[in-house]
């Protein structure tokens, strides 16, 4: 995920007041994309930068003479895509201090007069252009939504996109399937029924409440992906990252189900010739992994068999960056029935 530009308090170009006892949790989350490791890691996940640059570069074309918005600019990076490709002017924004640093790299690879750095928030700050021919932006958060900063991408496309411009990615869809894991969730939930000798089951339901970000093996996978939800950010509301969505998991073999796991793709489709990348177990590794939710049961799968059920999600009241999510499932099969229901928090 790119870091934020549009959660911090106050909007001046290139400075903030960052002193720690001014900062509130929301700047704490800005603060923390200041971090160069977050970076090292988003710019080495090959699959997220080499898609970004496979779209911009490959398609000049579309950013020859044209204006471009960078979300949420964090290094510079798809900035400097965007000026390579022909942009005549790009203006990147972004609330961490993390921007300090892409000023330097933009004069040190010769964009100074190309690319435009604004440092704040997108609802206060004023930009040097007031439309744009294209936006881009890596706003994708764990889970899709989870921090994502895709509402700031939405606000951005009303407020500055042009009526025939285009948004890059312009189309994320969620998936859910469900895994065979019951050595790790033993490891995970059942360590709390006897902690050195003693009781510590009261933690099992907070333990439950956290889905855990992780890679899975697509030999764990037991059942068919289903698609439960589909985002066109051409046409998205906010109001649209708040929804219930059923799903219809059909195992491939017989099996157990100890977890559900989430995850999302994220496609180019205004292009020429269409990109998009996975983050699923049965994709290339990307820093976004999968999204795992355990299961208090577990469910016996014959060949065939559905597990049915709803998904809930919604920003947290209290912190909109964290996810509430519910889920609720049912199954008849073979080996008997099942349903229950789990409440998690990704925070």
């Amino acid at each position: 995920m790119s870091t934020e530009a549009g959660s911090s308090s106050g909007p001046t170009p290139m400075e903030t007041d960052s002193k720690p006892e001014n900062m509130t949790s929301k700047d704490y989350y800005a603060d923390s994309y200041a971090h160069f490791g977050i970076h090292e890691e988003m710019l080495k996940d090959t699959v997220r930068t080499t898609t970004y640059q496979n779209a911009i570069l490959r398609n000049p074309q579309l950013f020859k003479g044209k204006s471009v918005l960078d979300v949420g600019c964090g290094t510079g990076i798809l900035s400097m895509f965007a000026a390579k490709a022909g942009a005549s002017k790009v203006v990147g924004i972004d609330m961490s201090n993390i921007i300090d640093q892409a000023q330097k790299i933009i004069e040190a690879n010769g964009f100074k007069d190309t690319i435009t750095l604004v440092k704040g928030k997108l609802e206060e700050a004023e930009l040097p252009i007031q439309e744009f021919d294209i936006i881009i932006s890596e706003w994708m958060g764990y889970f899709l939504l989870y921090e994502s900063m895709l509402d700031t991408v939405l606000l951005a496309r009303d407020k500055y996109l042009k009526k025939d411009g285009l948004l890059l990615p312009d189309v994320c869809t969620m998936y859910l399937a469900a895994i065979e894991d019951g050595d790790y969730k033993e490891e995970k939930i059942g360590f709390w029924d006897n902690v050195y000798g003693f009781d510590y089951s009261c933690i099992k339901e907070v333990a439950l409440r956290e889905p855990l970000v992780d890679t899975v093996d697509l030999k764990a996978v037991v059942t068919e992906p289903f698609l439960f939800k589909r985002i066109d950010l051409r046409t998205a509301r906010k109001e649209d990252l708040t929804f219930i969505a059923p799903f219809q998991l059909r195992a491939t073999r017989n099996d157990y189900i100890h977890a559900l796991i989430g995850w999302f793709d994220t496609e180019f489709s205004c292009l020429h010739k269409p990109l998009r990348f996975s983050t699923g177990p049965h994709a290339k590794y990307t820093h976004w992994k999968q999204t795992v939710f355990y299961l208090r049961d577990v469910i016996t799968v014959s060949s065939g068999e559905d597990v049915m059920g709803e998904i809930s999600v919604a920003p947290n009241a209290r912190n909109p960056r964290d996810l509430d999510i519910t889920m609720n499932y049912r199954h008849e099969g073979a080996a008997g029935s099942v349903k229950g229901d789990l409440s998690f928090k990704m925070s």
